[in-house]
């Protein structure tokens, strides 16, 4: 198994974090990326560092004026007086203001409030590069996948709960959509987004939401409790052509092997009566039970059995790294999760 990675993408290094009223040093740290390479390192796989990603590429899922305001949104903040060491929004559109025809503006706090959804996502001087890097590496790993092989691309910062047009939750550029798109462009009729991270990948729905040709399945914490609390219900199940494409399975705190198996089988069958040709997996480690913010109880043994139930489908799969935030853990789930995957 090919494995892609990039250097750049340890240049991100948020500090801001807001949780429950208190800030809070970040989860998403480039300790993650360091654990998973150890991760990679142990299953005796080397690192490949892919052909850089153009702005052309991204636009295949992304918005032209949000990959602007990304690529520009640092140094417009740090000319600020008074600017804080990252950009960060206090304010965002409300659904009255954008009924009343709200727009963005030139200054950049209201192009922070419009292209982000929330205070998770806070923007460094090296933002830009390593999403742009990690973009590139999930890229990568679906032109392997459209050539009939599997691929991992260590993908940091992740990337489910960005939208076209809008960062939140850690992500920014919408990894696992842009290689869904790819494989689409390289001639795969039907391409199956399978997302078992334990928060539901609301912007990969959100970005197929109206489309036949992917269906999105996701294994997820129940959003009546956990991030992102206003999508990833099972009633919703897609619009226009993509009516029926879309598969919440949502779980109750404390869910445990044999109910996120289960609800996961559940998922795979869909795939299979979908007839996708190809598969990206949203792969996310804080289902973890050793999660510092976990909502879901998985073990070691059952992301193995994950990995294993998953490869049974027989797809050529782009494997794309989104959460995980226990770096003690993130090192022994890669190897167990991968080695299911190959058994």
């Amino acid at each position: 198994m090919r494995v892609f990675w990039d250097e750049a993408q340890l240049q991100h290094a948020p500090r801001f974090f807001l949780q429950r009223g208190q800030v809070r040093q970040n989860y998403e740290v480039p300790g993650r990326a360091r654990a998973l390479l150890a991760g990679v390192a142990e299953l005796g796989l080397r690192t490949e560092q892919p052909p850089r990603a153009s702005e052309a590429a991204l636009g295949i899922v992304h918005d032209p004026a949000y990959l602007d305001f990304l690529r520009t949104a640092h140094g417009d903040w740090s000319a600020l007086p008074e600017a804080g060491p990252e950009v960060v929004a206090n304010v965002h559109p409300a659904p009255e203001m954008l009924a009343n025809g709200a727009r963005p503006g030139s200054a950049v706090i209201g192009r922070t409030g419009w292209f982000t959804a929330d205070a998770a996502c806070p923007i460094g001087p090296g933002t830009w590069d390593a999403c742009l890097a990690a973009a590139s590496c999930a890229l990568a790993a679906a032109e392997e996948a459209a050539a009939g092989r599997t691929a991992y691309a260590l993908a940091r910062p992740p990337g489910h709960h960005a939208y076209p047009a809008r960062a939140g939750g850690h992500c920014y550029l919408n990894n696992a959509a842009l290689a869904a798109e790819q494989l689409r462009r390289r001639g795969v009729a039907r391409v199956a987004v399978l997302d078992i991270d334990s928060h539901h990948g609301n912007g990969t729905q959100g970005a197929f939401w109206d489309r036949g040709d992917v269906l999105f399945v996701s294994v997820h914490g129940d959003p009546e409790g956990y991030y992102p609390w206003y999508v990833g219900h099972a009633e919703e199940r897609g619009g226009g052509a993509g009516l029926g494409r879309n598969l919440n399975l949502p779980l109750p705190r404390g869910s445990a092997d044999d109910v996120w198996l289960g609800a996961l089988d559940t998922g795979l069958a869909a795939i299979r009566d979908f007839g996708a040709e190809a598969l990206v997996v949203s792969l996310g480690f804080d289902a973890s039970a050793q999660e510092p913010l976990n909502y879901l109880a998985v073990s070691e043994e059952g992301f193995a059995r994950a990995g294993e139930r998953i490869a049974a489908l027989r797809l050529p799969a782009a494997i794309v790294q989104e959460g995980g935030y226990n770096i003690d853990m993130l090192g022994r789930l890669l190897p167990r999760f991968i080695s299911g995957f190959e058994r």
